[in-house]
């Protein structure tokens, strides 16, 4: 089976896939910042269902954002972990495209990028564009996929909040298909697209040793 999850956003969601791509079980749920102390529990509660455990994966997949800083640390240092504890392959699937295959109707998906930004993927474009919420607020013509508290937040109307891990784990079906290996461990990094608060892109200088 295939555990997958996404935490790019204070909208949660984990899923549990047959090798095929097939949903087995999947939650979701909003948390404020407690990424780190629910997203263990909740699936070992889930897989715990159907009488299964970690133990039983045999792939691991995670939303690899843009989104949420903290969110998407939490869930790739859980996914990694256990493939690395389990020695099975894992692949990350980019948050935003998921979200927008999880709601086939939605016309867009919106992710925080800052106090006033959110990252935007408009369906049908391969770019993601990082926008001010007066641009997002804007957006018109469908339902737009976008975590609750930044519904909230950017006062947005017509929208849905992310529940993409079952999403995340039919494109990792897809690929472990075509890529029994998927990937490199220790190369798989969330997406960014831009440093933390405060963090430089560029170097800081020579490192001295004291």
């Amino acid at each position: 089976m295939i555990i997958a999850i996404d935490g790019a956003s204070t909208d949660l969601s984990i899923a549990v896939a047959r090798p095929d791509g097939v949903i087995v079980s999947e939650d979701g749920w909003s948390s404020s910042q407690r990424q780190s102390a629910e997203l263990l529990p909740r699936l070992i509660e889930l897989l715990a269902r159907d009488g299964r455990t970690v133990g039983d994966a045999t792939a691991l997949a995670v939303g690899t954002g843009p989104g949420s800083f903290t969110g998407l640390r939490v869930a790739m240092a859980l996914a990694k972990g256990m493939a690395s504890a389990l020695s099975r392959p894992i692949v990350g699937v980019p948050s935003l495209p998921a979200w927008l295959d999880a709601e086939p109707s939605a016309v867009a998906a919106v992710a925080r990028a800052g106090a006033r930004e959110g990252y935007l993927l408009v369906r049908g474009m391969d770019e993601v564009a990082i926008v001010d919420r007066d641009a997002l607020a804007q957006l018109t013509g469908g339902t737009i996929v976008v975590p609750h508290e930044l519904a909230v937040a950017f006062e947005l109307g017509s929208t849905i909040p992310p529940r993409a891990a079952g999403a995340i784990a039919r494109a990792a079906a897809v690929r472990l298909a075509q890529d029994p290996i998927g990937d490199d461990l220790r190369g798989l990094e969330p997406i960014y697209l831009r440093p933390p608060r405060g963090v430089r892109g560029d170097s800081e200088g020579r490192v001295r040793w004291l």
